[in-house]
């Protein structure tokens, strides 16, 4: 515990436990502290008076517990790349990185997006997964291990794949992915001065997405889209309100909470009363750009906002399934101009599936014409490349080649650049990998253990591959047949395959 943390829970420090337990980080102090989710699995764990858990991060230097204190060793695993931070704090604290060479060793899991869609390039380093929400899990998976800490890790571990949602490697099954109802509202629990977002009281309004685009894994990992009820969101808001001013809501869709705009001026009173409160959004989905919303931004000292609209033609935003027309969004743009919002950044993917050159030109003609329109308003890009996910209705879709992607991206970049609009484009050879990554199978085990080994860097990935003889071209280029047995199978996620391959095709025979 920090001297800048303020926690929002009364805790019970003085826990009479024989049992402790480290809940990870991989990343550094200041983004756990912002970071909602795991503040959350924290909290919830630390309420209970008879476990000891700690936090710990990338840049810790000192700890209450020593590692031969530790039964449990948890991770939060968000990004492909996570897994590199997580070699990094195992070596640490001398945790031998295979789950098969850690007898003696606390039990160390996971839980998180990456690992709730595909675990199995890391199953051998984790001895067990949480699949899914892990809110009511993880307190279900804590007290079994608590209550067999004496047993042989052998015995724990067959007791925990009877657990709905515990994905055990040792012992392999079909799992349910978990869906948590959103009865409560998840906040921040601990402010922190040296959080990224400083003192600020995040809050869950929502969790999933109804619109479903075809390569979000967000949206269809976390269907259905749940709301958190009005009332329990405005006090929520209110214990925040008592301890800060920076408050910031967060959902994949917050605009489509069917009492958003009644939060929004819930806020915006409170301000026009004279309480000054500082507040931010994730992005807004165009459509819901409005008068009263836009007020509420500006008037809590937000003065820019980002749009995902995700391609620039028409054509491409109905096959990814982002059905916005370009009068939508020149009107989202108005809007957010005249209410003295003074600038918004366009989110787009490149390479999405049927993309052509009539669609890139289509998104510098969307780019050409914003500009042109508003004079004096600061309007940006941003790009990723197309990265097939798990679970979604493109999984199946190989990505375009690295050449033809840079090619793409340089084009972009020449012609916004040409109309003055500042533009950023993710690389191209790191979303490479993470495509490998994110449709790998069991085979990638020791291929991510070497690229730790080597550093890490770009060029570790395609030693490591070379040294193993893997064709990871296969796992980012291939598309994948509807009959294949795919890695992730094991997993059951609604809503389920036949589904997924309906809405493919439906998608991709959209001229």
């Amino acid at each position: 515990m920090k001297k800048t943390e303020k926690y929002l829970y009364n805790r019970n420090i003085d826990k009479n436990s024989n049992f402790a337990m480290w809940m990870a980080f991989p990343g550094v102090y200041s983004f756990s502290m912002s970071s909602l989710g795991y503040l959350w699995m924290f909290k919830t764990i630390d309420s209970f008076a008879d476990i000891n858990i700690e936090r710990i991060c990338l840049d810790t230097e000192k700890t209450v517990y020593n590692i031969s204190d530790i039964k449990l060793f948890g991770f939060s695993f968000s990004f492909d790349t996570d897994f590199l931070t997580i070699f990094a704090m195992l070596e640490k604290y001398n945790v031998p990185l295979k789950a098969k060479d850690r007898e003696k060793f606390p039990l160390v899991f996971a839980g998180g997006p990456v690992v709730t869609a595909n675990p199995e390039p890391y199953k051998d380093f984790f001895d067990f997964f949480i699949i899914g929400d892990g809110e009511d899990i993880n307190l279900q998976v804590v007290t079994l291990c608590k209550e067999n800490q004496d047993k042989p890790k052998k015995e724990i571990l067959q007791m925990l794949s009877g657990i709905e949602g515990v994905y055990v490697p040792e012992y392999p099954k079909t799992i349910n992915k978990l869906t948590q109802k959103l009865n409560e509202c998840i906040y921040t629990p601990i402010l922190s001065e040296e959080a990224f977002f400083k003192n600020t009281f995040i809050i869950e309004m929502a969790r999933g997405c109804f619109n479903r685009c075809g390569f979000c894994l967000a949206s269809y990992l976390n269907l259905p889209l749940r709301c958190v009820p009005y009332n329990e969101l405005i006090k929520t808001i209110d214990l925040g309100l008592e301890h800060t001013n920076k408050i910031a809501l967060l959902g994949a869709q917050i605009s489509a909470h069917p009492q958003f705009h009644d939060v929004c001026k819930y806020i915006y009173d409170k301000i026009k009363n004279g309480e000054k409160i500082e507040m931010s959004v994730s992005s807004l989905r165009v459509d819901a750009v409005t008068d009263d919303v836009i007020k509420t931004l500006t008037a809590a000292g937000q003065k820019n906002s980002t749009l995902a609209i995700e391609a620039g033609s028409e054509r491409l935003r109905k096959v990814i399934n982002k059905n916005l027309t370009e009068e939508q969004i020149f009107k989202a743009v108005k809007i957010a101009k005249n209410n003295r919002l003074k600038g918004l950044k366009f989110y787009g993917m490149i390479g999405l599936p049927t993309e052509s050159q009539v669609d890139l030109d289509a998104t510098v003609e969307l780019a050409r014409k914003l500009k042109k329109e508003n004079k004096g308003f600061d309007i940006s890009f941003g790009f990723s490349s197309f990265v097939p996910k798990p679970h979604t209705p493109f999984q199946w879709c190989g990505r375009e080649n690295t050449k033809s992607l840079e090619e793409k991206s340089n084009f972009l970049k020449k012609e916004l650049h040409k109309l003055g609009i500042t533009t950023h484009i993710s690389s191209i050879k790191w979303d490479y990998w993470q495509a490998v990554l994110s449709r790998g199978d069991a085979s990638l085990n020791d291929f991510v253990l070497e690229v730790y080994k080597q550093g890490g860097k770009l060029g570790a990935f395609k030693t490591a591959a070379k040294k193993f003889n893997i064709n990871t071209d296969y796992f980012a280029y291939e598309n994948y047949s509807f009959d294949k047995q795919l890695p992730w199978d094991f997993i059951r996620v609604q809503p389920g395959k036949e589904f997924l391959i309906k809405e493919n095709k439906r998608l991709l025979s959209i001229t």
